[in-house]
């Protein structure tokens, strides 16, 4: 059985590394916030296509994360190697393809979906360049995979702390043209987190080769392309890989239907994104923790561990959850005047970010139950259960939003909807089902 501390231990740099990492998300909404409407709708529009492809690389690598931390629970340290390897070339594919499907089609896509002309060519200007990112984003989700599935989770920090670095900077150089670099608004943005995302493979590649011993993980033993070995992770990746793309397609749907609600509502959607992005933090490091912890007993065969540390980190999570909503609700203006100087966004903003306040309340549970769920290996189980919840959410994001246009604090309530049926499916799942005896 974990302890507190164990917990702690693995958690709070993954929570700082997502913390730095959004600082990113952050800093985009910020300083677009400041050059206009337009501009901030496109990037929230530009960057959830770019989220709903990556998260493709994201599902992949958590499926490959609970192989790693099962290897690493039973001892099998020189099968972790070649997991990562074939992760590797299996990403480097993907994201080549995704890339030229979005360089040719991406507009296309889009115009579908956007009823305002000037944000279609402002989200066309800023995918035109945010798409290089992909060669740099996928690699970088498998050497987290590693270092989460081992639970050697510090660099994740140092990781992100650099990226948000050269992020801050370069933004405040390109979007604005300060220090004598050219003013390029929305793309300048965009060029600034793919040489973020660049930086952050470079950190990554030079840390594992000089701090990790890579023999004894295999990581010095360069394989061909092994199919068995990649369908084999696939087995346990395409439900996660499904289920990421499904759970954010949903997100961008939540987004054209605001967006149909009006310019306005669109760019208060964006900032109160962005602060719902910051409170998931510390839910979704301890998530992470979760998956890997559950994988890692299940695989020294401590199956009676899974259950209490899930009760445990719930308890864990919730109680952070309920400091940060405390905050966020007495305080909402201080929090919205980050993301923009508009008195009138600001007091626009106030009756959603109540909403999403509460929603984390539920949320904060059931992200770890959830990944919980996902930490047993049975990933087809976690996808049908997400699929489930997200029929209700889509439902009601259509009505609210598309036939009622309803004020987009009411289409908020959608997350409340969602994250209940998910604690609920989660809860009957590891009561019920057989999980202790699933092969990975």
């Amino acid at each position: 059985m974990y302890s507190n501390k164990q917990i702690w231990e693995v958690s709070y740099p993954i929570f700082l590394g997502l913390l730095a990492q959004n600082v990113i998300n952050v800093t985009d909404t910020a300083f677009l916030g400041r050059v206009g409407e337009v501009e901030l709708g496109a990037s929230a529009m530009g960057g959830l296509y770019y989220i709903c492809a990556f998260t493709i690389a994201f599902g992949f690598s958590t499926g490959s994360q609970i192989v790693i931390g099962r290897r690493n629970g039973e001892g099998r340290y020189g099968q972790i190697g070649p997991v990562m390897w074939q992760g590797i070339f299996f990403l480097l594919f993907l994201a080549t393809i995704l890339f030229l499907f979005s360089r040719w089609f991406a507009k296309d896509v889009m115009r579908l979906l956007i009823s305002s002309d000037a944000i279609l060519e402002a989200t066309d200007a800023f995918l035109d360049w945010r798409v290089f990112g992909f060669f740099f984003s996928f690699l970088s989700v498998m050497f987290r995979a590693f270092f989460i599935g081992i639970t050697r989770t510090k660099v994740l920090t140092l990781n992100a702390v650099c990226m948000a670095m050269t992020n801050v900077l370069l933004d405040y150089l390109l979007i604005f043209g300060n220090w004598g670099f050219p003013r390029m608004g929305i793309q300048g943005a965009a060029i600034a987190s793919v040489i973020a995302e660049a930086v952050s493979i470079l950190f990554f590649v030079l840390y594992t080769r000089f701090t990790v011993d890579i023999r004894k993980y295999a990581l010095d033993r360069f394989r061909s392309f092994d199919l068995g070995l990649l369908r084999r992770v696939l087995d346990i990746s395409v439900f996660t890989m499904l289920q990421y793309f499904v759970s954010l397609s949903t997100w961008f749907m939540f987004f054209i239907a605001v967006e149909h609600l009006g310019q306005r509502q669109l760019a208060i959607a964006n900032i109160v994104r962005s602060i719902y992005v910051v409170m998931l933090i510390p839910v979704n490091s301890l998530a992470m923790t979760t998956n890997t912890f559950v994988s890692n007993r299940i695989g020294a065969r401590a199956t009676e561990d899974v259950i209490p540390v899930i009760r445990k980190i719930c308890k864990f999570s919730f109680a952070i959850m309920v400091v940060l909503v405390a905050l966020v609700a007495c305080v909402p203006e201080w929090a919205l005047s980050v993301y923009t100087n508009d008195a009138a966004l600001i007091q626009a903003s106030v009756p959603s970010v109540y909403v999403i306040a509460g929603a984390m309340l539920i949320g904060s549970v059931a992200n770890v139950a959830f990944n919980g769920v996902s930490g047993t290996g049975n990933t087809r189980a976690a996808l049908w259960m997400e699929m489930a919840v997200l029929v209700l959410y889509v439902l009601f994001v259509y009505v609210a939003g598309m036939r009622l246009k309803l004020p987009v604090e009411i289409c908020f309530l959608t997350e409340v909807i969602y994250y209940t049926g998910l604690l609920l499916a989660s809860v009957i799942y590891l009561k019920k089902a057989a999980w202790q005896d699933k092969k990975i």
